[in-house]
């Protein structure tokens, strides 16, 4: 314990301190400024107020501080117990950390050591894992090759001892990949296990090849029997086992060329044979159209025409005429001609409707065959070995056909046929027949010109002498050729081809020179001109009759109907009112010509017109109506006509009672002079007939 009693604590003396200090080193720079901020100070003004000095208020505070230290003093005595007791206590507390350091510091050296261990382990654990995983690769690797090179006991049994099948062909396909696998890695084509597998395998796939192959030649053989739907044997037997043909392409490889060459003989010979047979039946069904001697120029009495045995009028009138024969276009798409119900019904066709069926029967079965090899074979090129066949029969049908077809308007159907047959099989998305169907429209172009050429050369070589008739109605032969143009012009419609319009406007020439010919052997002028308005008309009519598609000729034609009638009109009032017509043409035009005419006009000179034209005008129209009517095959064609002369007769009568008002004392002639509301009134009334 600390004694105390005999400190003393030493007293501090400012005054003593200020003398014993070096006052040299005390600056007194800035004391005035010091203690005037010192006046300020609340202490210091509170001893100055007192009037305190400083040493008396410096011994003052040390007294206060001695009492002050002796108390504390005092405390410490007190409180000596208490701090022996936290000596003791901080001691042990002293001892126990340095017992806790140490078995922490063991703690520290041991746990060093075990990380160490932990990261041994983590290093070996991680080897390990790399290792498992590469032994988990090489098992799930070597597991596979097993699985890929073993030979299951019972796919060998159903490969050798099975039905061909569904079953049949599952184990086909895991054969395939065995035998696949082991040719597509070089390392198992050098490895031990293959060399005990690979015979094996290699009888399997030879046992396979050999069993498949048998089984498919009887499937296609099946093909050959009478009456056997094809498209049904293909769609529901063959193509349910097209696996076969996949796995003899690749691992039978010659097996598979039997196999395809088999199936080319057998639906060559096949179809061949069921194309020889519906041609052969259709050409029971035919229609003759027309022969060599069937054209526009040709004289009726010397050809027969329309006077031949064999068959009735009304097939023959299909020559030229388009008719009913357009309605093939718009059953361009239907069923094919079924021969034997045909024939039961006594049906002829004209050859058009056969050619339709046969080509729609082509394109059925060679889409359908094409379909079929693409999705069965795999291949395209297999359709044209299987058609060329059927190609040939077809051919030689047509080549047989084609130069013996004197029908120009059949040609041309077979023409738009070949198109819209072209049309149907691009929207199939068909191509198989393109070429086909190009060889075929080439050879129907050359013939339709053959053919056209030969009624071009009947209009310009033909006889006038024997083709003339003392008829001034429709000639037949100028009908003929109007039936034939509105037919062409018909088929042309939405094609617009070029060609067949250079064509019908050499036709159009030729007639034109024909009919005039014929016109010029009438013995009167006024004959000719109702020859020539006849044919016209009825040319015209036969246009406006297939649409209104007649173009420039069917406008030339009624440019020369037009011209023509007004010649025949002339004619006409020519015969009725001649001396009326002649004066008003020059001694009426005198008179209202600017000079005027030398001799003046008299009432004498007209006066026999008025009285003549009074008493029989009626009558002269009556005349020229029956004349019309008897002239003109087409009443309305007539009617038009009269009208129009008529009006002319009119306006002639009009100028000469305009010339007569002129005539001094012309006025004693109206009572003469027919009304014109007369005349208007006659007109009208034939109008009424019109």
């Amino acid at each position: 314990m600390m004694d105390f009693e005999g400190d003393s604590t030493p007293s501090f003396d400012p005054v003593e301190w200020a003398s014993s200090s070096n006052l040299e080193d005390i600056s007194l720079e800035g004391l005035e400024q010091e203690l005037e901020e010192c006046k300020s100070d609340d202490v210091v003004a509170n001893i100055l107020s007192k009037g305190t000095t400083l040493r008396e208020y410096t011994k003052g505070v040390e007294d206060n501080l001695r009492q002050v230290e002796l108390d504390s003093i005092q405390d410490y005595i007190k409180e000596s117990d208490n701090l022996v007791s936290l000596h003791d206590h901080i001691r042990d507390c002293d001892i126990i950390l340095s017992q806790m350091e140490t078995l922490l510091s063991g703690f520290q050296s041991e746990i060093g050591s075990i990380s160490a261990d932990i990261k041994i382990l983590q290093e070996k654990s991680m080897d390990m894992g790399l290792k498992l995983k590469n032994r988990k690769v090489a098992e799930s690797k070597l597991a596979k090759f097993v699985e890929d090179i073993i030979i299951p006991p019972r796919m060998i049994d159903m490969i050798v001892e099975g039905e061909v099948n569904d079953e049949y062909m599952r184990a086909l396909e895991i054969l395939s990949k065995k035998l696949k696998f082991i040719e597509a890695d070089l390392m198992v084509k050098t490895s031990n296990a293959l060399k005990d597998v690979q015979p094996e395998l290699e009888r399997l796939r030879q046992k396979a090849v050999s069993k498949v192959f048998d089984f498919i030649i009887q499937k296609l053989y099946a093909l050959r029997k009478p009456k056997t739907n094809i498209q049904i044997l293909q769609q529901s037997v063959l193509l349910k086992y097209k696996y076969i043909i996949s796995f003899l392409k690749e691992h039978g490889k010659d097996v598979y060329m039997e196999v395809r060459a088999a199936y080319v003989d057998t639906m060559n010979k096949v179809l061949s044979a069921h194309f020889r047979s519906y041609i052969q039946a259709l050409e029971k069904l035919q229609l003759d159209i027309a022969t060599s001697n069937d054209l526009i120029g040709l004289d009726t009495k010397s050809t027969s025409l329309f006077s031949r045995a064999r068959e009735p009028l009304k097939n023959r009138s299909a020559v030229f005429a388009l008719g009913e024969r357009i309605s093939i276009l718009k059953e361009i798409d239907e069923p094919a001609i079924i021969p034997h119900i045909a024939e039961a019904s006594a049906r002829k066709y004209p050859y058009e409707f056969l050619f339709r069926s046969l080509q729609k029967l082509l394109m059925d079965t060679a889409g359908s065959e094409y379909l079929f090899c693409d999705d069965f074979f795999g291949e395209e090129a297999i359709f044209s070995e299987i058609f060329a066949g059927p190609f040939a029969v077809i051919d030689e049908h047509f080549n047989s056909i084609l130069p013996t077809s004197f029908d120009a308007i059949g040609l041309m159907l077979m023409i738009r046929i070949i198109h819209q047959h072209q049309l149907i099989m691009s929207r199939r998305r068909l191509p198989c027949l393109d070429s086909y169907l190009d060889k075929v429209n080439i050879a129907l172009w050359p013939r339709f010109k053959v053919v056209f050429d030969m009624h071009l050369s009947s209009l310009r070589n033909a006889n006038v002498k024997t083709l003339w008739e003392d008829d001034v109605h429709t000639h037949y032969v100028m009908r003929r050729y109007a039936e034939f143009t509105a037919s062409l012009i018909h088929l042309n419609v939405e094609y617009g081809d070029g060609q067949l319009e250079l064509n019908l406007e050499r036709l159009r020439m030729a007639i034109d020179d024909l009919l005039v010919k014929l016109a010029r052997l009438f013995p009167k002028p006024k004959q000719q001109t109702v020859f020539l308005i006849n044919n016209y008309d009825m040319t015209i009519s036969v246009l406006k009759e297939a649409g209104p598609e007649g173009g420039k000729i069917q406008l030339h034609f009624e440019e020369l109907l037009k011209s023509n009638t007004a010649i025949f009109v002339e004619e006409l009032l020519l015969e009725h009112f001649s001396h009326i017509i002649k004066f008003v043409k020059t001694r009426a035009s005198e008179d209202m010509s600017p000079g005027g005419s030398e001799k003046p006009i008299s009432i004498s000179e007209v006066e026999p017109l008025v009285k003549d034209f009074g008493s029989r005008w009626k009558a002269a129209i009556e005349l020229m109506h029956n004349d019309v009517i008897k002239s003109f095959s087409n009443f309305l064609c007539g009617m038009e006509i009269l009208r129009a002369a008529l009006t002319q007769l009119l306006l002639y009568y009009t100028r000469l009672s305009d010339c007569i008002k002129r005539i001094n004392g012309g006025s004693a002639l109206n009572k003469d002079l027919v009304s014109i509301s007369s005349i208007m009134f006659e007109i009208r009334k034939y109008s009424r007939t019109f």
